[in-house]
């Protein structure tokens, strides 16, 4: 038994509604211990503290059970599905008049790589190729909430990383509604209008055409920064830790479901709405 809860703990309401995802049942049925809630508020609690494996305190059980099922759901998409039904969650608890989001806002944060040796994903990237790390690419709706979130090599290019988010939102099945994309000006011209042709969509780039030190919010595109920051307080997402895109991307998307989760813990009555910027 558990003693005093984490504050990283999921409560009922919350596990009731992620459970199904987590539990679902494969080709040979239910094949998961008793303990996969414990498993999640684990995954949740490195996500939020940064703690190394071998670390992880003993109530949450064996830290191989906790990095196996990591593994596993990082592997067959169980976190991006587990991410797609939070914020349908969170729309609906918001009072927004569909599920889906008829418009994202794409962008990319350069974080610097400090594996543990060996074969590993990073490589140089961003300006003048000065970073080695990864790039994380995050998209969010009107109302700030990540929808998808992939890991990319820090030297791809705006064009494929943007490119490689509208397929994974495809694939997540929330482009239903989906009409307007707007993405930084570090995509081009030529591939944004590829990208809508493809895919059915108004891709639009935003951006000041003259550079200032200071920092100057543009209306709606905006909301993609706020989220790179929440994100950033991820102490696992400090830097890029991991060896592969697979486990980088899962981390990235546990922290993405745990702003959601405190987003719908917050409940309506403690939801202030924020002033657009011009």
């Amino acid at each position: 038994m558990r003693g005093m809860p984490y504050p990283s703990d999921l409560t009922d309401e919350q596990w009731n509604l992620l459970e199904p995802v987590f539990n679902a049942p494969g080709k040979r049925g239910r094949k998961h211990a008793g303990d996969l809630r414990t498993v999640v508020d684990a995954m949740l609690y490195i996500a939020q503290t940064g703690c190394q494996w071998r670390y992880l305190p003993a109530s949450f059980g064996p830290w191989t059970r906790v990095w196996s099922q990591f593994r596993r759901w990082s592997r067959n998409g169980t976190w991006a599905q587990a991410l797609t039904v939070l914020h349908a969650a969170a729309r609906q608890a918001d009072g927004r008049a569909d599920e889906a989001p008829s418009m994202v806002v794409i962008d990319t944060h350069l974080a610097r790589g400090a594996s543990n040796g060996g074969l590993t994903f990073h490589d140089r990237g961003g300006p003048y190729g000065r970073t080695k790390g990864a790039k994380r690419v995050v998209a969010v709706d009107v109302t700030g909430l990540p929808v998808g979130a992939l890991v990319v090599p820090a030297s791809t290019h705006e064009n494929r990383a943007s490119e490689l988010m509208l397929e994974h939102l495809t694939q997540q099945g929330v482009t239903g509604r989906l009409e307007l994309v707007l993405v930084d000006r570090g995509v081009t011209t030529a591939a944004a209008r590829t990208l809508g042709r493809d895919h059915d969509l108004d891709v639009r780039r935003v951006g000041w055409d003259d550079k200032q030190p200071v920092f100057r919010p543009i209306r709606h595109a905006w909301r993609v920064e706020v989220a790179h920051g929440r994100l950033g307080r991820s102490r696992r997402l400090a830097k890029s830790f991991e060896n592969t895109t697979t486990s980088a991307t899962g981390w990235l998307q546990v922290a993405c479901i745990a702003t959601t989760l405190r987003h719908l813990s917050r409940g309506p009555s403690r939801r202030r709405p924020v002033a657009l910027a011009a």
